[in-house]
């Protein structure tokens, strides 16, 4: 028995050795491109440094950077303030929008439906209201029309989701739905953003990590758990004026002079392509972009299905729809399957076999069928969740390589993680990764501040920090 306890954790130190062998080989390889970058602050790559900026700041996308990075990053570069910017990972639109702020075309690629709204909602405004379209916000925020409305219109719920709101929210949710049915279709999509960007904070719940994490007021206390308690719940009626004040006065200020018609603008420079980028990215065409700005889901286990259930069901999705969602998601949660990758697009076999074929990654997926083996791992899908992580990044990567011009670049911001005891060093899978794709990578910029990993590795293998990158490749 000890000689077998002994054969098990040689073969795992021996694994362990070869993934420090080849990410010390890795790290050395792109030791001229790595850097601390000091005005990459922990505010400015996330959405903290959003927090001031209105239309950017209605709505908490944790998972965000700020329209600050974006400004950078395509002002500092040559080639970035001209042509067409491509966001594959939309998210609520933040390099669209910075980037339309500086009069350059964008085009964004958002699967779940609250970015998708988010994005729609905003493009709507920028083409301007008419003076009975303001009066009309006014109206509603002076008037309260959903107070006694007669007509209550229900809405969806998940199992995840029941019992999210207080009962006199969930009638006054109800009533204000029933009452914005009266609306035209402007004021109707205004009033629905504006219940979109409420739902946390009159909600017994608050986005954490990977799920909903729920107030002991809302009486779901698992067993053995401290009771939470997320502060203030607002009441619906004055989080939704709040609201509907802030984006009125965003809307006024932003639009000078306003008539009885809707001002006349030209069409907007944002397009949005709503599903997953694996299957739009191949119909883009080459060569198109001028540079690309994005940040993809984490390879941290995160579910953007369940962080977003509360608005995912406001906007009356199933859930079967949810389901769907959650597989056509980039692979970055354990309940992801593999994926078909070929039968996506028959001309991704060079890109899947580059991440195949890279050995760091080849050493971790060993590792973690080993242990997974042994039963050492908190959720036996974790490999398979690395392995369609890389490979459909390495994807991702090659359709971006294709549609980007001659020189222009690709600007990421990703975390690396960890799992069973071993840092997985995406910053520097991904960038060898698209090296082999044909991209230059010039700088992998290293956020100050190294974050912890979980709470879980921590309690397990000690506070191991962890580094958040902002990657620039070129294309050749």
């Amino acid at each position: 028995m000890t000689f077998q306890k002994d054969s098990v954790d040689s073969r795992s130190d021996n694994l362990r050795a070869d993934i420090t062998k080849f990410d010390t080989e890795l790290a050395e390889d792109f030791k001229s491109q790595m850097s601390i970058a000091p005005f990459l602050s922990r505010k400015i790559v996330s959405f903290q440094g959003n927090k001031s900026k209105p239309a950017y700041n209605w709505y908490k996308y944790k998972e965000a950077y700020s329209a600050g990075l974006v400004e950078y990053f395509l002002s500092n570069y040559e080639g970035g303030t001209q042509g067409k910017v491509l966001d594959p990972f939309a998210g609520i639109g933040t390099t669209l929008f910075a980037a339309s702020e500086q009069d350059i075309h964008a085009d964004g690629i958002e699967l779940l439906p609250i970015g998708q709204e988010i994005i729609q909602s905003r493009i709507m405004l920028q083409k301007g209201l008419s003076t009975n379209d303001t009066d009309k916000l006014e109206w509603w925020i002076s008037s309260q029309p959903w107070k006694g409305y007669p007509e209550r219109t229900p809405f969806s719920t998940f199992r995840i989701t029941e019992g999210a709101y207080p009962s006199d929210t969930v009638e006054s949710i109800e009533r204000y739905r029933g009452a914005m049915h009266q609306e035209s279709e402007k004021i109707k999509a205004i009033l629905r953003l504006a219940l979109l960007c409420v739902l946390e904070s009159i909600s017994y719940t608050r986005k954490d990590g990977q799920y909903l994490r729920w107030d002991a007021r809302s009486g779901k206390i698992r067993p053995g758990t401290k009771p939470f308690d997320k502060g203030e719940i607002l009441s619906f009626d004055f989080a939704i004026i709040a609201k509907l004040k802030e984006i009125l006065s965003y809307i006024t200020s932003h639009q000078t002079p306003i008539t009885l018609f809707p001002i006349l603008h030209t069409e907007s420079n944002i397009r949005l392509f709503p599903g997953s980028c694996l299957e739009i990215l191949p119909t883009l065409e080459t060569e198109s972009y001028t540079a690309i700005m994005t940040s993809p889901p984490y390879c941290n286990r995160y579910d953007y299905t369940r962080t977003y259930a509360l608005e995912l069901a406001m906007l009356g999705l199933k859930h079967e729809d949810v389901c769907s969602l959650r597989q056509e998601m980039l692979s970055c949660t354990v309940e992801n399957r593999e994926k078909d990758l070929l039968n996506i697009c028959p001309n991704w076999e060079p890109y899947i076999d580059v991440a195949n074929n890279q050995k760091l990654l080849n050493s971790i997926n060993a590792y973690l069928e080993n242990e997974k083996s042994l039963g050492r791992l908190n959720n036996n899908s974790i490999p398979r969740m690395v392995r369609g992580y890389f490979s459909e990044m390495a994807c991702v990567i090659g359709e971006c390589f294709r549609v980007l011009k001659p020189n222009a670049r690709l600007f990421m911001v990703n975390d690396n993680v960890r799992y069973a005891g071993i840092g997985i060093s995406v910053d520097l899978i991904l960038s060898d990764i698209a090296r082999k794709l044909g991209f230059e990578v010039e700088k992998i910029l290293v956020v100050p501040g190294k974050k912890g990993n979980s709470s879980q590795q921590m309690g397990m293998y000690g506070r191991i920090p962890l580094r958040k990158c902002v990657y620039v490749w070129r294309r050749r």
